[in-house]
């Protein structure tokens, strides 16, 4: 780990349309201690010749060669493990391919970091980059019946440390719908290291074809991840030795999902 030291892990899978503009938004960062490993899994379009010719300082890609899983949510959590296993920052980065840094992003949230020595875990607001809505931040009431509000993957930003110890309980090869930002808020929440800033550094373009696609509200998928959120969040709080107090929205998700098992069968 280098001191002050800033790690950015870029998953990506099929983003050409994007994947240029937000490795630019990395490197024109205004902060010079700073790296950037990037995790092409097994692209289809023009990513990996778009990659091929990135040859900047501290700029790393890894192109895998098979994919590991047939979950989207899975693959992106084992291409981050990756990354992450050469990286040498003591703050870490992440973002999505299709998305976007502003200018000043990894200076604040180094700075900010350095202002609060307490903290571990930050997400900044995004800005819909591609669609008309506005994201709003909720806190919830009871942290046993319902996860925290889950900004997008590129908002966020963690100390090593408090990332490693969340990967060492990440359950890479299960729940196949649950992606890396819900895993890690559920785990920053519970450790009571969530937290937020209203300043907006992160561009998110919603992606017709891209993991959050597959989970619109209501659908049998969504209904997938909401219990897959549960059974992580009871795995974690046993992991914890905290007692887990289920509430009528757990009960319902649980009901939902006998429901879609026995409409499949």
């Amino acid at each position: 780990m280098k001191k002050g030291f800033a790690s950015i892990l870029m998953t990506s899978y099929n983003k050409s349309e994007f994947l240029l503009k937000s490795i630019n938004s990395c490197l024109n960062q205004n902060y010079k201690k700073k790296e950037i490993l990037i995790f092409d899994d097994c692209s289809l379009d023009s990513s990996r010749q778009i990659l091929k010719n990135i040859n900047k300082k501290n700029t790393f890609v890894t192109f895998n060669k098979k994919k590991k899983y047939k979950s989207g949510p899975l693959n992106q959590l084992y291409a981050t493990k990756n990354l992450f296993s050469r990286s040498k920052g003591e703050i870490i980065f992440l973002i999505d391919s299709d998305d976007y840094y502003k200018k000043n992003k990894i200076k604040y949230i180094v700075k900010y970091f350095k202002s609060n020595k307490n903290l571990n875990f930050i997400q900044d607001t995004p800005k819909y980059g591609n669609v008309e809505k506005i994201f709003k931040f909720k806190r919830k009431k009871n942290s046993f019946t319902i996860w925290p509000s889950v900004y997008p993957t590129s908002c966020l930003a963690i100390k090593r440390k408090f990332f490693l110890n969340f990967l060492k309980l990440s359950k890479q090869g299960e729940f196949p719908n649950l992606e890396i930002d819900a895993r890690l808020c559920i785990y920053a929440f519970l450790k009571n290291e969530y937290s937020s800033i209203k300043k907006n550094f992160t561009i998110y373009n919603y992606d017709e074809n891209g993991i959050t696609s597959m989970y619109k509200k209501f659908t049998f998928n969504w209904w997938r991840k909401r219990n897959e959120a549960y059974d992580y969040m009871k795995f974690l709080m046993k992991k914890m030795n905290k007692k887990f107090i289920p509430g009528y929205d757990y009960y319902f998700t649980k009901l939902v999902n006998c429901f879609i098992k026995n409409e499949i069968h």
